[in-house]
């Protein structure tokens, strides 16, 4: 019954809404505090969501899921918008963000990766030595990621203005480190002997996943991404000396050539944030790569993040997703003084990472009505 319901509006939309999706008339914002925080600009409240917001924690994209591959959700339009469009109805977030996986450009790109259930993605023929480099098709990468596109265009008319929609990317050498351990790693062992015992080909395969990302958020851009969000979600295997070398210059590269597309075409640039995972140690240089927003994982104290980056760029941040296992008394006491040392300011609230799949629906509802309530 559940299916048979979400196929038919599935329908309704694809029938009625085709012609306006394809002349881009969006419905105007109605809650812009969003996109005014990452400017700078006064807020209404402070505004909050939450990295994977929609996922395993809500009941209804498990029921999503018990019919359709992680990667059939991503690649389905009408499916990604229907698990975006779920937590914003249980919540009064002030954002969306676009389902899909960061896994989707070495997809594109010519690897398998595969969701095995319990251990996470999988490549089965990953990256082992340089030679395996040609096996990559850069060429028209972006012509099979064309579904996040429909996607994005489908979700900015069904939210009606409600709220902003984030579109989102893995960083290259987040990325690069998938692509080469084979799934998820809690060393990177591999890729960093790649970046010692092979620096130009790391340097070579950093530049392509590089030129694929600009390509892929410029399309974002186009079919209606109002904010993109950078996942550099490995930074904390590098040291400070490795992320300044190996990661930096190739964020800065985004940012540059992104908005250097979009001016040569005359589309307005939008705000970018940037999340590197552990990479506290380098905030006044993430703080010089043009991004409106640094996100913060939890370890980063608010007070000292505000005066390494200075006044004008917006922090997004930060309590720790394990918190979230508390009682709600004490979510929302900690939510506030989070709030409390961000200032209303500058400030987007967030999770210092992505939610965790057992978080009750109890610790949402309380983490974002104490953040709106803060201040």
């Amino acid at each position: 019954m559940y299916c048979a319901l979400i196929y038919i509006l599935y329908a309704l939309i694809s029938v009625a809404g085709t012609c306006a999706i394809k002349q881009h008339n969006f419905p105007p914002l109605k809650n812009d505090n969003l996109l005014r925080a990452a400017r700078g600009e006064p807020v209404d409240r402070v505004p909050v969501w939450v990295m994977r917001q929609a996922g395993r924690y809500l009941p209804e994209f498990q029921e999503v899921r018990k019919h359709h591959d992680f990667f059939t959700v991503c690649r389905t339009p009408e499916l990604a918008c229907e698990v975006t469009m779920q937590p914003l109805r249980r919540f009064d977030l002030d954002a969306s963000i676009i389902f899909c996986d960061i896994l989707v450009i070495p997809q594109a790109l010519g690897m398998i990766v595969e969701m095995h259930a319990g251990v996470g993605p999988v490549f089965p023929e990953p990256l082992q030595t340089p030679a395996d480099l040609a096996k990559l098709t850069p060429e028209g990468a972006v012509g099979r990621l064309t579904y996040v596109g429909d996607a994005i265009t489908m979700m900015r008319h069904m939210l009606e203005g409600r709220v902003p929609l984030i579109g989102f990317t893995g960083a290259p050498w987040t990325l690069m480190g998938y692509m080469i351990e084979g799934g998820g790693s809690k060393t990177m062992a591999k890729s960093k002997a790649w970046l010692t015992d092979y620096p130009e080909d790391s340097k070579m395969l950093l530049s392509m996943l590089t030129n694929a990302i600009v390509d892929y958020l410029e399309m974002q851009v186009k079919a209606g991404a109002q904010l993109l969000q950078i996942f550099e979600s490995s930074a904390e295997h590098l040291s400070k000396e490795d992320f300044l070398k190996w990661a930096v210059p190739y964020l800065k590269d985004i940012r540059d050539k992104l908005d250097e597309r979009l001016k040569q075409q005359s589309i307005p640039v939008v705000p970018m944030t940037i999340f590197a995972k552990g990479a506290g140690h380098s905030l006044k240089e993430q703080a010089t790569l043009g991004y409106d927003v640094i996100g913060l994982d939890w370890t980063v104290d608010p007070v000292e993040a505000r005066k390494e980056v200075g006044p004008n760029i917006t922090l997004q941040g930060n309590l720790d997703p394990q918190d979230m296992y508390k009682t709600p008394v004490e979510i929302r006491a900690l939510t506030t003084e989070m709030v409390r040392k961000f200032g209303k300011d500058r400030y987007i609230a967030n999770l210092g990472h992505g939610i965790t799949p057992q978080t009750p629906i109890i610790s949402m509802e309380t983490l974002v009505d104490a953040v709106h309530k803060a201040i």
